[in-house]
């Protein structure tokens, strides 16, 4: 779906169609919800920050000029509205494991091997993910899991597109040590022939 589709949703809205805003908060509600948990580490407060990050958007939509995209933009309220959050509360943060299994019913053995493989692998990088500091996490959540550039990172975390890069190539760093301490042996081992 492109920025023009979710433009024409926008206009939609703020001319009053307010049914409209159903489809944006459908299109960008598990995006919201993935960066609020991945900084709020908190199942219950991430689901109630995202309800009220589209109050936010919907109260604001007209402000929504469109020099970015409208998903970057909606990003940057949600990492703002959590940073809000934790400035808030300024209390030790738990983990809870995310649990993203959607399953379906898979017959053959292979297909269900191979699938307990990969939840087993994501869980894994969930975990060390969520060992980061939030805004590393919140960059290479943005960067790998949804695409977004450079420059529109820099963005959401209002810093410049080469304080993103370097940020970038350190969390990565941070993420792979810590990886290495999470992951049996014989896996790294795996990886480095």
């Amino acid at each position: 779906m492109s920025n023009t589709e979710d433009q024409n949703y926008i206009q939609k809205v703020v001319q009053g169609d307010t049914n409209s805003f159903a489809f944006l908060v459908n299109k960008y509600k598990d995006l919201v919800f993935t960066i609020a948990f991945r900084m709020l580490k908190n199942r219950e407060e991430a689901e109630e920050v995202a309800q009220d990050i589209f109050v936010k958007v919907f109260k604001s939509l007209s402000k929504f000029q469109g020099n970015s995209k409208f998903s970057t933009w909606i990003y940057k309220i949600a990492y703002n509205s959590c940073l809000d959050v934790l400035k808030k509360y300024k209390k030790e943060l738990i983990s809870i494991p995310v649990d993203d299994y959607k399953g379906s019913k898979i017959l053959e053995l292979e297909n269900i091997v191979n699938l307990l493989v990969k939840k087993e692998q994501e869980e894994m990088i969930q975990k060390c993910l969520n060992l980061l500091p939030y805004e590393e996490s919140i960059l290479l959540t943005l960067y790998y899991y949804e695409e977004q550039t450079l420059e529109e990172i820099a963005k959401v975390l209002n810093i410049t597109s080469n304080n993103a890069k370097v940020k970038l190539f350190r969390s990565r760093k941070k993420l792979e040590a810590i990886l290495r301490t999470q992951l049996p042996k014989e896996i790294i081992e795996h990886y480095e022939k």
